[in-house]
């Protein structure tokens, strides 16, 4: 069987449009082979070591990302902390809202908050039986609001 050639999953050979990441798929026919997916890599970025602003953990944030698209990492796991009030602090929460846009833009296939991160979330089910290595993840089912995991493509 056929695999994406975006996101690396399983798929039917008719189809042409994947039905995981929504990606038009070239046709063996077109003279396109269909690749391997890819191995499978994530890394942890810490946006909240030493105390920087925000402004400091969003350039933090857009580094990491960008580093990770080309050391093709499929899951970056954001430490941005909670915040010292007791509702959440300034960086998660600017954190998340750049995110949650690069989702919508399509340059980040998903985003899945920690305290969302447990193997009863529909979303963290499918992304665990894409990505089985992720259920040794540490924050996995520990419903940490300090975190949040970005699924690249």
């Amino acid at each position: 069987m056929p695999f994406c050639q975006i996101c690396g999953n399983e798929i039917d050979a008719a189809l042409v449009r994947c039905p995981y990441c929504g990606n038009d798929q070239e046709s063996e026919e077109q003279g396109q082979s269909f690749p391997h997916p890819q191995k499978f890599s994530q890394k942890t970025v810490n946006l909240e070591q030493g105390l920087p602003t925000v402004e400091q953990a969003l350039g933090r944030l857009e580094q990491a990302i960008s580093a990770a698209r080309q050391e093709q990492i499929r899951v970056l796991t954001v430490i941005h902390g909670y915040g010292s009030s007791g509702k959440g602090g300034a960086i998660r929460l600017e954190c998340r809202k750049t995110l949650d846009y690069l989702c919508s833009k399509g340059e980040v296939a998903d985003v899945i908050p920690g305290e969302d991160f447990n193997r009863r979330h529909g979303t963290v089910k499918h992304l665990l039986s894409r990505f089985p290595e992720l259920s040794s993840h540490p924050h996995l089912n520990n419903h940490n609001k300090g975190i949040t995991l970005v699924v690249l493509f």
